[in-house]
């Protein structure tokens, strides 16, 4: 065995291992959890980066596992799991910082949640690196059962009740996906993911039977892609803590569903057959549906959480409305928004989080003069937000620019106004946050508050939002740059389209 065959396998254990390790960890012994999770998050990335640097001196890394009769389990590494995987790694790390202060003072068993943790992000990493669709949903489904607990880590009867709308959405969503991947797998077995997709190596079928499997598959994944109407689970899932909100908008949940939206376009039926059998339209109108009420509803919601929750399941469409409308500047768009909305998004949880923590506020009408007491983390919550909307030169500009310029670009003029009205509801929903924050006067003191001077939270709970700031500004300032996630989709979207 080489380096090349078990390297995918490393990556994976290196977060499943600590997090079966912690999960008998006594509560009292804090420092050797912290230890296991942390080395584990830095391993990773060490691992991770060894991975980048040999996909883009184009090595091969692939581990085929005998799994059942015609089926074997397949982790693979090309451009576009290099650029999940990254995401992912990269913000467990972080997310791990930040969940270790935000939970230190949590009444609740903080061993079980750090090993339901790793086991989520193992799950993600799964996901990632899937070589085929039966691979593919076997980590689709264990993404599902270790997020269940981390949702309803609280135990109160209102995070009880999200676990079951969770449960409700998305084992329902995964019944039908593994609908779709059995049929196609009773045609052509596991199902590889190919650049340019494996469609026409599949034995002659009929169109119409495609056409059903494809809307199996994409309901499947459109369920935790949060689609307009299966989208409900997500904002009765903020009750839990806010580095679980953080994991589930911008890491693993929402993710993933986009993520299999893009494998299945692409590296299962292929871009051209796919608008041969005229399926990616309706994608496209879903998708386009659902960025602007995901907007229109955040625009209600004075709860600072779910005004974000709202503007996620506007967010991840512009993923599938990119991939969905082909053309490759479209498609570079859209892949790129699967790391820039990550990074965004998950500063504004970050930073909502930290308001919660240190001033117990929850709500953006009681947000006022919170700007001058933690300016730190406002100015990361003012970067994230200002990405979203699409002020250049920041993250959000660059995906939005592409999308707009390649939807042009194929003749489907209708985005520009789809995206300009989002935009607009961008700014309508998280400007008044910030105009509340830095210009208004508080109209009571704070409790246990200090007459002057910031009240910042602690350096744990600060840096991970100022770093996911910063590479917010950095995506959008470097994203000339082959190592930007706007170069490395620009490669992923050239293979695709070569083939």
């Amino acid at each position: 065995m080489t380096l090349s065959t078990w390297l995918p396998v490393l990556i994976l254990m290196s977060s499943l291992i600590p997090g079966l390790i912690i999960f008998f960890l006594p509560e009292e012994r804090r420092g050797l959890r912290t230890a296991f999770n942390m080395a584990g998050a830095g391993l990773k990335l060490i691992l991770v980066g060894i991975l980048v640097w040999g996909v883009f001196h184009e090595q091969t890394f692939r581990t085929r596992l005998p799994l059942l009769h015609g089926m074997d389990l397949v982790l693979h590494a090309d451009a576009l799991s290099v650029l999940f995987t990254v995401l992912s790694s990269v913000l467990w790390f972080l997310t791990t910082l930040y969940a270790i202060a935000y939970l230190e003072r949590s009444p609740q068993p903080r061993s079980r949640f750090f090993g339901f943790f790793s086991l989520c992000v193992s799950a993600t990493i799964g996901i990632s690196m899937a070589g085929n669709l039966i691979t593919f949903l076997i980590f689709y489904e264990a993404l599902t059962l270790s997020t269940y607990p981390l949702v309803t880590h609280r135990g109160t009867p209102e995070s009880m009740r999200a676990g079951a709308v969770y449960l409700a959405y998305t084992l329902t969503g995964g019944v039908v996906l593994m609908a779709g991947v059995a049929w196609l797998a009773t045609l052509a077995g596991s199902v590889e993911f190919v650049e340019g997709g494996s469609l026409g190596e599949l034995p002659r079928t009929g169109p119409t039977q495609l056409r059903f499997i494809f809307v199996l598959l994409m309901a499947g994944l459109g369920v935790k892609a949060a689609l307009v109407p299966l989208h409900g689970w997500l904002p009765a899932a903020m009750v839990a803590p806010a580095p679980v909100s953080a994991l589930l908008h911008a890491v693993a949940v929402v993710k993933a569903g986009a993520f299999g939206m893009v494998r299945v376009i692409y590296d299962v039926y292929g871009i051209n057959p796919a608008r041969e059998l005229g399926v990616l339209e309706p994608v496209a109108w879903i998708a386009a549906v659902t960025i602007l009420y995901g907007s229109l509803r955040a625009l209600g919601q004075d709860e600072l959480k779910k005004r974000l929750a709202y503007s996620t399941v506007s967010q991840v469409s512009y993923i599938a409305l990119g991939c969905a409308v082909g053309g490759p500047a479209a498609t570079v768009g859209g892949i790129a928004h699967l790391v820039h909305q990550g990074l965004m998004k998950i500063t504004l949880f970050f930073c909502a989080g930290n308001i919660a923590d240190t001033l117990g506020l929850h709500h953006v009408s009681k947000m006022k003069g919170v700007g001058r007491r933690m300016p730190l983390t406002m100015a990361a919550f003012t970067l994230g937000a200002l990405g979203l909307i699409g002020v250049p030169p920041l993250a959000g500009f660059v995906s939005k620019w592409y999308l707009a310029t390649g939807c042009l670009d194929t003749g489907q003029g209708w985005v520009i106004l789809v995206l300009a009205a989002s935009s607009a509801m961008n700014a309508a929903y998280f400007l008044p946050v910030l105009h509340t924050a830095w210009f208004e006067e508080p109209e009571e003191p704070w409790s246990a508050e200090p007459a002057i001077g910031w009240r910042e939270a602690s350096w744990m709970l600060l840096v991970p939002p100022l770093v996911t700031a910063g590479l917010t500004a950095a995506a959008g300032l470097l994203a000339g740059a082959s190592f930007s996630p706007l170069g490395w989709s620009g490669l992923i979207v050239f293979r695709e389209y070569r083939q």
